[in-house]
């Protein structure tokens, strides 16, 4: 490759004059001549020669304009005519795909159409164009992809006419697989049906979802449920001060006590556990469901376990669910008992929901960036190049 090649990015490419005012005027013409793009033939000659005039990037606050002399060959082999190919410059286009690249990272990373319009020479509608190019691009590659061994499963809120809309996580990854509007088995019942690689799936993460787990056990048949141990913590404090509520409103709206209440008792300190200890002393029953809530978040909270440890982990498990069974907590125990296989999953699996939770903050910082979505496709589109698979980026480069 030329010097000139290697400034520009353009191979065998012979510059004759440059030209700097208010920006960079590149004069450049082809240095060699390259075979037959129809039957890879030598004999070529040159039949016309045209002018073609290409932003092609931005050095410092200049941008470069390429003027290149393009020639059309004609084949004495197989008697056809083609012009002269330029690598990263497509036919009848007015910019390189480097310089269209660098408008579409700059306006994906927040830079504003009008600011880009005047750095970059360019209107804001071909700004807008060229941004939704790439974006098709790259979702054409993303949505191709098979499904994941580790999917997270959860519901977020997309317009209040629309309702709800479903994501779907490549926990092993980090990245969404993929968004649909609904979150009832009858409006995703089409989209998993066709859904390639469903026997793929290996593990399933997922709150406590009544309708997650019938499609995760009619649609990935060899897919284990593991339950989102946050969202079981979340269950049994609310349990737990609904109880408190029910034995003593008044101790339940002190907000010094509600803190103490729902943090573990093992992070307590000192003078938070004697304080804490002396208010339970005045209501037994109170004392005894807070004693067996802590049993029961310490169960929780186990993980990375053995199949040896979590035999002897289980039936004190077991035991304590019993016992809530016949207590103010029995709600709890029943919905703990109908999630057993999921919760006894976490103990040996460490894949949550967090990373689904992650992207959720992310949807919405979009949809605020974008002032709300009607559209759930263009919605969809958005989600995916900006939270889908990172490999494409360096694909489509």
């Amino acid at each position: 490759m030329s010097h000139a090649g290697a400034i520009l990015g353009i191979t065998e490419l012979e510059i004759e004059r440059i030209h700097r005012h208010d920006s960079i005027e590149v004069w450049a013409r082809p240095s060699s001549r390259p075979p037959c793009m129809h039957c890879d033939a030598r004999q070529l000659r040159i039949k016309a020669t045209h002018h073609r005039t290409v932003k092609h990037t931005r050095q410092g606050n200049q941008v470069l304009t390429l003027h290149l002399r393009v020639p059309k060959y004609h084949c004495r082999a197989c008697n056809r005519y083609f012009r002269h190919p330029f690598v990263g410059i497509r036919p009848r286009y007015r910019a390189s795909e480097c310089y269209r690249l660098e408008v579409f990272e700059a306006h994906h990373g927040g830079v504003t159409q009008r600011k880009i319009s005047r750095t970059h020479r360019i209107s804001s509608a071909t700004v807008e164009r060229w941004y939704q190019g790439h974006i098709s691009q790259k979702y054409k590659e993303i949505v191709s992809r098979p499904c994941p061994e580790m999917l997270g499963i959860d519901e977020h809120f997309f317009t209040r006419r629309k309702g709800y809309a479903t994501t779907m996580v490549d926990l092993k990854n980090h990245n969404v697989f993929d968004v649909k509007l609904g979150r009832s088995e009858p409006s995703l019942r089409r989209y998993l049906q066709r859904l390639e690689g469903r026997e793929n799936v290996r593990l399933i993460a997922m709150d406590l979802s009544e309708t997650y787990r019938n499609i995760a056990k009619r649609y990935f048949p060899n897919a284990t449920i593991v339950a989102d141990r946050f969202h079981v913590v979340r269950l049994i404090n609310h349990h737990f001060l609904k109880a408190w509520q029910l034995h003593h409103p008044e101790g339940r709206r002190n907000r010094g006590l509600l803190s103490l209440m729902r943090r573990h008792q093992w992070r307590l300190s000192e003078k938070n556990a004697e304080n804490l200890q002396g208010y339970l002393a005045d209501y037994p029953v109170l004392q005894a469901l807070y004693e067996a809530k802590q049993k029961l978040i310490r169960y929780v909270l186990l993980k990375t376990m053995t199949e040896k440890r979590m035999a002897n982990k289980l039936p004190g498990f077991l035991c304590l669910l019993e016992q809530l069974h016949n207590s103010p907590l029995k709600a709890l125990a029943k919905t703990l008992t109908s999630w057993l296989q999921p919760i006894i999953a976490m103990w040996r699996f460490t894949r949550n929901n967090g990373i689904t939770e992650g992207f959720h903050n992310k949807m919405e910082m979009l949809s605020r960036r974008a002032y709300g979505f009607r559209n759930f496709e263009n919605y969809r589109i958005r989600v995916m190049t900006h939270c889908g698979w990172n490999g494409v980026i360096n694909r489509v480069r």
